[in-house]
Parts: C-alpha cells; sequence; structure tokens
C-alpha cells in the first residue's frame, strides 16, 4: 500500500475486523473498493474504506447493528452509514453473490503487521463494472493498464455473472 494509504489508520480498520471474526459476529471479511485498487495502482484520493464481510448469521439485520453495537463499544463513532475510527469513515458491508465469492477468494495480506484480505484486481474490476459509476470506470482503466491482470480469470466472473466491461 501506498504512503498516502498510510495515513488512513488501515491497521486499526483491519484490528478491528479480525476481531469481529473471532468475536463470532463475522466468519471473513477483506477489504474491497478504492482501498483494495490502491494495492494494486497508483494510490488515489478516498473518502473512506470498504470492508466486505461475510456474515456468520445472513440475515441482515442482524449482522450490522451488532457491528455497530459491539465497534461503538470500543470508542468507534457512527456518522451515518459510516464507523468512525480516528475520524476516518468505514463502510462495514454484507456479502452476497459476487462480492461473497471476492471475500472468499481474496489474497492474504499483512498490513503494518495485521493479517488480512485484500480483493483480487479482477474481482475489483468486475464488481466496478456491476456499479458502473464514473469512479468505477476509472478503477477499471486504472486496474487495467497498471495492475497484473488474470484475464482469463476476469473473464469467466464477467461471464458467471453476466457483466461487461466498458468499450474503449
Amino acid at each position: 500500500m501506498s504512503d498516502e494509504a498510510s495515513a488512513i489508520p488501515l491497521a486499526d480498520v483491519l484490528r478491528a475486523a479480525n476481531e469481529l471474526v473471532s468475536v463470532g459476529l463475522i466468519k471473513d471479511f477483506a477489504l474491497g473498493g478504492a482501498l483494495a485498487a490502491i494495492y494494486y495502482t497508483e494510490p488515489v484520493t478516498t473518502y473512506d474504506a470498504d470492508i466486505i464481510f461475510v456474515a456468520s448469521d445472513k440475515t441482515l439485520s442482524a449482522g450490522i447493528p451488532a457491528i455497530y453495537s459491539y465497534l461503538q463499544s470500543k470508542g468507534w463513532r457512527v456518522e451515518r452509514e459510516h464507523l468512525l475510527i480516528k475520524d476516518f469513515p468505514v463502510q462495514f458491508l454484507a456479502a452476497s453473490g459476487l462480492t461473497e465469492e471476492a471475500v472468499c477468494e481474496a489474497r492474504q495480506i499483512q498490513y503494518q503487521g495485521v493479517p488480512a484480505k485484500v480483493f483480487r484486481p479482477e474481482y475489483i474490476i468486475a464488481i466496478a463494472a456491476g456499479v458502473g459509476r464514473h469512479k468505477d470506470l476509472a478503477r477499471i482503466e486504472q486496474l487495467m493498464s497498471q495492475a497484473k491482470i488474470d484475464k482469463p480469470l476476469l473473464d469467466d466472473i464477467l461471464r458467471r455473472y453476466n457483466l461487461n466491461l466498458p468499450k474503449q
């Protein structure tokens, strides 16, 4: 990860996510979104960290309130849909379908000595193709030009989830 990402309290975020696994609130997690893309490319400005999790309890309504309650008990604050750690927003998003597969297939990493997982670039691209905002299209372009992409894997993911890359 870049120096820009080091200004983000990412190690604290990842420690908290690992703790959520340890206490049984979630089964697994991975870093997604812009911070995951930064793992493979030059840094970009990002507003928040996205932690995509596989719930221990498949009822979404039970998982997110429990996560928020637990982290608030550890000193995190809530602001709209985000939890704040050291004033940095973190969004916990329940995985399903493509994002659940992305968590399961994520790469194991160590960030400042904290074990974590980060989405593979092929999944970041597929998810961005499915969302399709301008920033997602820019992320696809950046990853395609800067990251080592397993093209057969990407093609397989896109085919299975009926997604298409934007026309160049």
